[in-house]
Protein backbone atom coordinates (compact mmCIF):
# COMPACT_ATOMS: atom_id res chain seq x y z
CA UNK A 1 0.00 0.00 0.00
CA UNK A 2 1.63 3.17 -1.10
CA UNK A 3 2.55 6.06 1.69
CA UNK A 4 2.49 9.76 1.02
CA UNK A 5 4.94 12.01 1.91
CA UNK A 6 3.54 15.19 3.74
CA UNK A 7 6.00 18.33 4.15
CA UNK A 8 4.71 19.73 7.69
CA UNK A 9 5.51 23.26 8.47
CA UNK A 10 4.07 23.93 11.71
CA UNK A 11 5.26 27.38 11.73
CA UNK A 12 4.75 29.88 14.64
CA UNK A 13 1.93 31.41 16.72
CA UNK A 14 -1.04 29.19 16.92
CA UNK A 15 0.12 27.00 13.94
CA UNK A 16 1.89 24.35 15.82
CA UNK A 17 -1.43 23.47 17.35
CA UNK A 18 -3.69 23.58 14.51
CA UNK A 19 -1.44 21.58 12.52
CA UNK A 20 -1.13 19.14 15.55
CA UNK A 21 -5.15 19.02 15.63
CA UNK A 22 -4.84 18.88 11.43
CA UNK A 23 -2.71 16.01 11.63
CA UNK A 24 -4.41 13.73 14.52
CA UNK A 25 -7.45 14.24 12.54
CA UNK A 26 -6.12 13.33 9.42
CA UNK A 27 -4.46 10.06 10.96
CA UNK A 28 -7.68 8.60 11.98
CA UNK A 29 -9.31 9.28 8.18
CA UNK A 30 -6.12 7.70 6.38
CA UNK A 31 -4.22 5.34 9.08
CA UNK A 32 -0.83 4.88 7.72
CA UNK A 33 -1.28 6.27 4.32
CA UNK A 34 0.41 9.85 5.15
CA UNK A 35 3.71 10.20 6.15
CA UNK A 36 4.16 13.42 8.13
CA UNK A 37 7.82 15.58 7.83
CA UNK A 38 8.54 17.69 10.16
CA UNK A 39 10.29 20.51 8.97
CA UNK A 40 11.36 23.73 10.13
CA UNK A 41 10.99 27.10 9.26
CA UNK A 42 8.90 30.47 10.08
CA UNK A 43 9.57 33.62 12.01
CA UNK A 44 10.62 31.75 15.16
CA UNK A 45 13.41 30.22 12.90
CA UNK A 46 14.09 32.86 11.71
CA UNK A 47 15.37 34.43 15.18
CA UNK A 48 17.19 31.61 15.92
CA UNK A 49 18.79 30.82 12.65
CA UNK A 50 18.82 33.80 10.38
CA UNK A 51 16.55 31.85 8.08
CA UNK A 52 12.81 32.04 7.46
CA UNK A 53 13.55 28.80 5.32
CA UNK A 54 15.86 26.75 5.42
CA UNK A 55 17.72 25.13 2.13
CA UNK A 56 16.86 21.44 3.28
CA UNK A 57 13.24 22.30 4.40
CA UNK A 58 12.73 23.82 0.92
CA UNK A 59 14.27 20.74 -0.68
CA UNK A 60 12.23 17.97 1.65
CA UNK A 61 9.21 20.18 0.58
CA UNK A 62 9.96 20.00 -3.61
CA UNK A 63 10.56 16.32 -2.91
CA UNK A 64 7.46 15.42 -0.77
CA UNK A 65 4.04 14.41 -1.90
CA UNK A 66 2.14 17.64 -0.50
CA UNK A 67 3.05 20.50 2.17
CA UNK A 68 0.67 21.01 4.95
CA UNK A 69 2.00 24.30 6.37
CA UNK A 70 -0.15 25.67 10.20
CA UNK A 71 0.58 29.21 10.25
CA UNK A 72 3.79 32.07 9.98
CA UNK A 73 4.63 35.54 11.47
CA UNK A 74 5.43 37.15 14.53
CA UNK A 75 4.76 40.94 15.25
CA UNK A 76 7.97 43.15 15.40
CA UNK A 77 10.03 39.95 13.20
CA UNK A 78 10.85 41.75 10.03
CA UNK A 79 13.84 41.87 7.54
CA UNK A 80 15.74 44.96 7.63
CA UNK A 81 13.78 46.48 5.10
CA UNK A 82 10.48 45.59 7.37
CA UNK A 83 8.99 43.49 5.39
CA UNK A 84 7.37 40.34 7.56
CA UNK A 85 9.69 37.41 7.68
CA UNK A 86 6.44 35.56 8.59
CA UNK A 87 5.02 35.49 4.93
CA UNK A 88 8.41 34.50 3.61
CA UNK A 89 8.05 31.39 4.47
CA UNK A 90 4.82 30.33 2.06
CA UNK A 91 5.76 33.45 -0.33
CA UNK A 92 9.47 31.51 -0.98
CA UNK A 93 7.46 28.40 -1.38
CA UNK A 94 5.09 29.69 -3.36
CA UNK A 95 7.24 31.13 -6.21
CA UNK A 96 9.94 28.47 -6.31
CA UNK A 97 7.45 25.35 -6.53
CA UNK A 98 5.18 28.03 -9.22
CA UNK A 99 2.15 27.45 -7.27
CA UNK A 100 -0.06 29.69 -9.87
CA UNK A 101 -3.27 28.79 -8.70
CA UNK A 102 -4.58 29.52 -4.85
CA UNK A 103 -7.80 28.13 -4.73
CA UNK A 104 -10.04 29.46 -2.16
CA UNK A 105 -13.71 27.29 -1.34
CA UNK A 106 -16.48 29.82 0.12
CA UNK A 107 -18.85 27.58 1.54
CA UNK A 108 -21.09 27.67 4.61
CA UNK A 109 -21.35 24.49 6.83
CA UNK A 110 -24.38 23.28 8.43
CA UNK A 111 -23.93 24.88 12.21
CA UNK A 112 -22.24 28.20 10.97
CA UNK A 113 -23.90 31.11 11.23
CA UNK A 114 -23.38 33.91 8.20
CA UNK A 115 -23.86 37.34 8.41
CA UNK A 116 -26.33 37.10 5.27
CA UNK A 117 -29.06 35.74 6.76
CA UNK A 118 -31.05 34.79 3.67
CA UNK A 119 -28.61 31.98 2.86
CA UNK A 120 -28.14 30.54 6.05
CA UNK A 121 -28.91 26.74 5.22
CA UNK A 122 -26.71 25.57 2.98
CA UNK A 123 -26.74 28.57 0.21
CA UNK A 124 -23.28 29.55 -0.59
CA UNK A 125 -21.00 27.23 -1.79
CA UNK A 126 -18.24 28.75 -4.63
CA UNK A 127 -14.38 28.76 -5.33
CA UNK A 128 -12.13 31.39 -5.81
CA UNK A 129 -9.02 31.12 -8.34
CA UNK A 130 -6.68 33.82 -7.35
CA UNK A 131 -3.38 33.92 -10.02
CA UNK A 132 -0.57 33.58 -7.44
CA UNK A 133 2.38 34.45 -8.88
CA UNK A 134 1.67 37.42 -10.96
CA UNK A 135 -0.50 40.82 -11.14
CA UNK A 136 0.30 43.52 -8.77
CA UNK A 137 2.30 41.55 -6.00
CA UNK A 138 4.86 40.64 -8.43
CA UNK A 139 6.62 43.94 -7.46
CA UNK A 140 6.90 42.47 -4.43
CA UNK A 141 11.07 43.60 -3.45
CA UNK A 142 11.27 44.74 -6.66
CA UNK A 143 9.65 48.17 -6.27
CA UNK A 144 11.20 52.02 -6.44
CA UNK A 145 11.20 54.40 -3.63
CA UNK A 146 13.03 57.32 -4.75
CA UNK A 147 14.09 60.10 -1.95
CA UNK A 148 11.53 59.56 0.15
CA UNK A 149 9.22 60.81 -2.18
CA UNK A 150 8.01 58.74 -4.93
CA UNK A 151 7.17 55.34 -4.56
CA UNK A 152 6.10 53.03 -7.48
CA UNK A 153 4.98 49.51 -7.90
CA UNK A 154 4.23 47.53 -11.97
CA UNK A 155 1.31 45.38 -12.28
CA UNK A 156 2.38 42.09 -14.38
CA UNK A 157 -0.37 40.13 -16.43
CA UNK A 158 1.15 37.87 -18.85
CA UNK A 159 -0.39 35.54 -21.47
CA UNK A 160 0.90 32.63 -19.96
CA UNK A 161 0.10 33.17 -16.22
CA UNK A 162 -3.45 34.51 -17.54
CA UNK A 163 -4.23 31.09 -19.23
CA UNK A 164 -2.75 28.72 -16.89
CA UNK A 165 -5.02 30.23 -14.35
CA UNK A 166 -7.91 30.32 -16.02
CA UNK A 167 -7.81 27.07 -17.48
CA UNK A 168 -7.61 25.47 -13.64
CA UNK A 169 -10.34 27.95 -13.22
CA UNK A 170 -12.88 26.54 -15.91
CA UNK A 171 -11.65 22.95 -15.53
CA UNK A 172 -12.70 23.36 -11.65
CA UNK A 173 -16.00 24.69 -12.71
CA UNK A 174 -16.20 21.78 -15.07
CA UNK A 175 -15.94 19.07 -12.00
CA UNK A 176 -18.28 21.15 -9.66
CA UNK A 177 -22.37 20.66 -9.76
CA UNK A 178 -22.87 24.47 -10.49
CA UNK A 179 -23.90 27.49 -9.13
CA UNK A 180 -27.06 26.97 -6.26
CA UNK A 181 -28.58 29.65 -7.79
CA UNK A 182 -29.29 27.88 -11.22
CA UNK A 183 -26.86 24.94 -11.37
CA UNK A 184 -25.41 26.69 -14.06
CA UNK A 185 -21.36 26.20 -14.47
CA UNK A 186 -19.83 29.46 -14.66
CA UNK A 187 -16.81 31.03 -14.28
CA UNK A 188 -17.07 34.76 -13.13
CA UNK A 189 -13.94 37.11 -14.60
CA UNK A 190 -13.05 39.71 -12.00
CA UNK A 191 -11.12 42.20 -13.06
CA UNK A 192 -11.29 46.32 -14.17
CA UNK A 193 -11.13 45.63 -17.67
CA UNK A 194 -12.77 49.05 -18.27
CA UNK A 195 -9.97 51.35 -16.91
CA UNK A 196 -6.86 49.54 -17.17
CA UNK A 197 -5.41 47.61 -20.22
CA UNK A 198 -3.78 45.25 -17.83
CA UNK A 199 -6.98 43.72 -16.77
CA UNK A 200 -9.25 44.15 -20.63
CA UNK A 201 -5.77 42.08 -21.53
CA UNK A 202 -6.64 39.58 -18.73
CA UNK A 203 -10.28 39.60 -19.64
CA UNK A 204 -9.31 38.56 -23.02
CA UNK A 205 -6.65 35.84 -22.53
CA UNK A 206 -9.64 34.19 -20.21
CA UNK A 207 -12.30 34.57 -23.39
CA UNK A 208 -9.62 32.62 -25.85
CA UNK A 209 -9.58 30.16 -22.71
CA UNK A 210 -13.44 29.76 -22.83
CA UNK A 211 -13.94 28.93 -26.37
CA UNK A 212 -12.57 25.55 -25.19
CA UNK A 213 -14.77 24.94 -23.00
CA UNK A 214 -18.15 25.88 -24.31
CA UNK A 215 -19.68 23.43 -21.80
CA UNK A 216 -18.94 26.24 -19.25
CA UNK A 217 -20.58 29.63 -19.09
CA UNK A 218 -18.69 32.94 -18.86
CA UNK A 219 -19.70 36.05 -16.81
CA UNK A 220 -17.57 38.93 -16.13
CA UNK A 221 -17.79 41.57 -13.20
CA UNK A 222 -15.90 44.31 -11.97
CA UNK A 223 -13.89 43.81 -8.99
CA UNK A 224 -15.57 47.04 -7.30
CA UNK A 225 -18.80 45.11 -8.10
CA UNK A 226 -18.48 41.86 -7.33
CA UNK A 227 -17.68 43.41 -3.56
CA UNK A 228 -21.48 43.92 -3.71
CA UNK A 229 -22.72 40.98 -5.53
CA UNK A 230 -20.68 38.68 -3.29
CA UNK A 231 -23.05 39.75 -0.57
CA UNK A 232 -26.23 40.34 -2.08
CA UNK A 233 -26.53 37.11 -4.61
CA UNK A 234 -23.61 34.56 -3.36
CA UNK A 235 -25.64 31.68 -4.61
CA UNK A 236 -25.12 32.84 -8.47
CA UNK A 237 -21.31 31.98 -8.17
CA UNK A 238 -19.80 29.01 -9.24
CA UNK A 239 -15.88 29.77 -9.60
CA UNK A 240 -14.68 33.34 -9.80
CA UNK A 241 -11.06 33.75 -11.24
CA UNK A 242 -8.85 37.21 -10.73
CA UNK A 243 -5.51 38.81 -10.32
CA UNK A 244 -3.78 38.05 -7.37
CA UNK A 245 -4.41 41.33 -5.59
CA UNK A 246 -8.00 41.10 -6.57
CA UNK A 247 -8.31 37.79 -5.28
CA UNK A 248 -6.50 38.74 -2.03
CA UNK A 249 -9.14 41.10 -0.84
CA UNK A 250 -12.23 39.17 -2.44
CA UNK A 251 -11.61 35.58 -0.62
CA UNK A 252 -11.13 36.99 2.66
CA UNK A 253 -14.89 39.10 1.90
CA UNK A 254 -16.25 35.56 0.99
CA UNK A 255 -14.49 33.97 3.86
CA UNK A 256 -16.64 36.79 6.25
CA UNK A 257 -19.88 35.47 4.63
CA UNK A 258 -18.97 31.96 5.35
CA UNK A 259 -18.60 31.80 9.00
CA UNK A 260 -14.77 33.86 8.88
CA UNK A 261 -11.08 33.29 8.26
CA UNK A 262 -11.14 30.28 11.06
CA UNK A 263 -13.07 28.53 8.92
CA UNK A 264 -11.51 29.12 5.81
CA UNK A 265 -9.55 27.03 3.87
CA UNK A 266 -6.96 27.10 1.03
CA UNK A 267 -4.52 25.63 -1.27
CA UNK A 268 -1.67 26.69 -3.42
CA UNK A 269 -1.27 24.70 -6.60
CA UNK A 270 0.75 24.04 -9.04
CA UNK A 271 1.35 21.55 -11.97
CA UNK A 272 3.45 19.17 -9.90
CA UNK A 273 3.16 20.87 -6.32
CA UNK A 274 0.51 22.08 -3.86
CA UNK A 275 0.59 23.62 -0.26
CA UNK A 276 -2.10 23.80 1.99
CA UNK A 277 -2.78 25.95 4.87
CA UNK A 278 -5.90 27.50 6.63
CA UNK A 279 -6.39 31.12 5.52
CA UNK A 280 -5.82 32.56 8.74
CA UNK A 281 -2.59 33.69 10.13
CA UNK A 282 -1.10 33.16 13.30
CA UNK A 283 -3.07 34.69 16.01
CA UNK A 284 -0.18 35.22 18.45
CA UNK A 285 -2.00 36.58 20.92
CA UNK A 286 -3.76 33.16 21.79
CA UNK A 287 -0.66 30.84 20.99
CA UNK A 288 0.21 28.02 23.46
CA UNK A 289 -3.63 29.08 25.30
CA UNK A 290 -5.06 25.87 22.83
CA UNK A 291 -7.99 28.16 22.01
CA UNK A 292 -7.37 28.33 18.33
CA UNK A 293 -10.06 26.64 16.03
CA UNK A 294 -7.92 24.27 13.68
CA UNK A 295 -11.26 24.03 11.43
CA UNK A 296 -9.39 25.57 8.27
CA UNK A 297 -6.80 23.51 8.94
CA UNK A 298 -8.46 20.77 8.76
CA UNK A 299 -10.36 21.72 5.92
CA UNK A 300 -7.26 22.31 4.12
CA UNK A 301 -5.94 18.95 4.59
CA UNK A 302 -9.27 17.72 2.87
CA UNK A 303 -8.21 19.51 0.15
CA UNK A 304 -4.90 17.95 -0.02
CA UNK A 305 -6.44 14.86 0.53
CA UNK A 306 -8.45 15.41 -2.28
CA UNK A 307 -5.63 16.42 -4.89
CA UNK A 308 -3.43 13.74 -3.93
CA UNK A 309 -6.18 11.82 -4.86
CA UNK A 310 -6.88 13.28 -8.06
CA UNK A 311 -2.76 13.51 -8.78
CA UNK A 312 -2.55 9.62 -8.14
CA UNK A 313 -6.03 8.08 -9.07
CA UNK A 314 -5.99 6.70 -5.06
CA UNK A 315 -9.68 6.71 -4.35
CA UNK A 316 -8.71 5.72 -0.60
CA UNK A 317 -7.77 9.66 -0.34
CA UNK A 318 -10.81 10.69 -1.84
CA UNK A 319 -13.04 8.85 0.27
CA UNK A 320 -11.07 9.76 3.48
CA UNK A 321 -11.12 13.73 2.66
CA UNK A 322 -15.67 12.90 2.12
CA UNK A 323 -15.22 11.56 5.97
CA UNK A 324 -13.41 13.92 7.18
CA UNK A 325 -16.01 16.45 5.55
CA UNK A 326 -18.96 15.01 6.86
CA UNK A 327 -17.61 14.69 10.27
CA UNK A 328 -16.75 18.66 10.29
CA UNK A 329 -20.31 18.93 8.74
CA UNK A 330 -21.55 16.74 12.19
CA UNK A 331 -19.74 18.02 14.72
CA UNK A 332 -20.37 21.94 14.19
CA UNK A 333 -23.82 21.24 12.60
CA UNK A 334 -25.05 19.59 15.93
CA UNK A 335 -22.95 21.33 18.54
CA UNK A 336 -20.66 19.02 19.66
CA UNK A 337 -17.76 21.16 19.38
CA UNK A 338 -17.61 24.30 18.29
CA UNK A 339 -14.55 26.31 18.59
CA UNK A 340 -14.41 30.20 19.96
CA UNK A 341 -14.43 32.05 16.75
CA UNK A 342 -17.74 30.43 15.71
CA UNK A 343 -19.41 31.10 19.00
CA UNK A 344 -18.89 28.37 20.84
CA UNK A 345 -16.27 27.66 23.98
CA UNK A 346 -14.44 24.03 22.66
CA UNK A 347 -10.67 24.33 22.69
CA UNK A 348 -8.39 23.33 19.61
CA UNK A 349 -7.44 19.77 21.35
CA UNK A 350 -11.17 19.61 21.89
CA UNK A 351 -12.59 20.57 18.50
CA UNK A 352 -9.81 17.96 16.85
CA UNK A 353 -11.03 14.85 19.77
CA UNK A 354 -14.70 15.72 18.61
CA UNK A 355 -13.66 15.18 14.99
CA UNK A 356 -11.49 11.96 15.86
CA UNK A 357 -14.85 10.61 17.53
CA UNK A 358 -16.88 11.40 14.76
CA UNK A 359 -15.06 9.64 12.33
CA UNK A 360 -14.35 6.59 14.26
Amino acid sequence: MRKYSIATLEGDGIGPEVAQATIRVLREACGDMLDFQMLEGGAGHYQKSGECLPEDSFTACRDADAILHGAAGIPGVVYPDGTEVGNDLHLRLRFRLDLYANVRPIKLLPGVTSPLRGFEGGGIDYVIIRENTEGLYASRGAGVLLRGEMASDTLVVTRKGTERVAEFAFNLARQRNGALRDGKRRVTVCDKANILRTYAFFRQVCDEVHARHPDVEIDYAYADAITVHMVKRPDFYDVIVAENMFGDIISDLGAATAGGMGISPSGEIGDHHALFQGAHGSAPDIAGQDAASPMATVLSGVMMLRWLAQRHGDARLGEAADRIEKASETVLGRGIAVPRDLGGDARCSEVATALCRALA
